[in-house]
């Protein structure tokens, strides 16, 4: 069961993610936005730290460490995996060429955006709530494994009843 406070950022993703279609490239697009992010801060080396792979402290590390913070404590076994996830996106983005991230990126934020302004009609909700640049993944991988599903039909149970 998830904490009221997630479903809540859940519950409030969702309302503006109400077309399939939408729902449908957020799938591709999600993933893709996450890998290329990770990639570029990945570019941006902060301090040399021959222990770390590359050699390096670099701002992927330093964003990842930060958002597997937040995704945890929004819920712990989600988290866990957006976070593994999320750390594999740097030695996959070391491997793709810099011209790959940059096609990833562009490919990735315009299936994205054709979502809203073709099918959806609506901004992202990160542009209201930037919280929810951090939700969209999590909540991605919560439809993937049914623990949105379950947590809303736990939550809609009670009305169908009546």
């Amino acid at each position: 069961m998830l904490k009221p406070q997630t479903q809540a950022l859940f519950d409030e993703y969702i309302s503006a993610h109400q077309h399939p279609t939408n729902r449908l490239t957020h799938k591709i697009a999600i993933p893709l936005i996450v890998l290329h992010i990770v990639a570029m801060l990945d570019w941006v080396r902060l301090v040399s730290v021959p222990a770390l792979p590359g050699g390096s402290l670099t701002l992927a590390y330093v964003a990842w460490a930060l958002a597997s913070i937040w995704f945890v404590r929004a819920d712990a076994r989600l988290g866990l995996i957006v976070s593994v996830a999320a750390a594999l996106c740097i030695p996959l983005g070391r491997m793709l060429p810099r011209e790959a991230v940059i096609g990833i990126a562009l490919f990735g934020w315009l299936v994205q955006l054709a979502g809203h302004a073709v099918w959806e009609k609506k901004s992202p909700s990160f542009l209201t709530n930037l919280v929810h640049a951090l939700v969209g993944p999590l909540f991605f991988v919560a439809l993937l494994t049914g623990d949105y599903k379950v947590a809303a039909q736990a939550q809609t149970a009670p009305q169908t009843a009546r």
